[in-house]
């Protein structure tokens, strides 16, 4: 899968302590089981669970096409609330 992100935000959300990760380092919830869902219709946005290191993380992101093919662009990521912990154990 190839993914496209703000390099700009990325760096903005590893600066900040409630986040602490990047962009670069969230790509590994998708190498591992995760939890998928819709999280709204426009833009079509989806929100994906999973663990990076230790700890669980939520990423939002659209899946977009270019001349080559399609690609994953991540919106913003956060540590994963007691909510998205629950779907993750319940779907996973």
């Amino acid at each position: 899968m190839r993914f496209h992100f703000d390099v700009r935000k990325s760096r903005r959300l590893r600066a900040n302590p409630k986040r602490g990760i990047g962009f670069e380092e969230v790509q590994e919830v998708f190498s591992h089981p995760y939890y998928l869902d819709q999280r709204s219709d426009l833009p079509e946005q989806y929100r994906a669970i999973g663990w990076v290191g230790e700890r669980l993380y939520t990423v939002v992101f659209e899946m977009r096409e270019d001349k080559k093919e399609e690609y994953c662009h991540l919106v913003t990521l956060w540590k994963a609330t007691k909510e998205e912990q629950q779907l993750y154990e319940e779907h996973s």
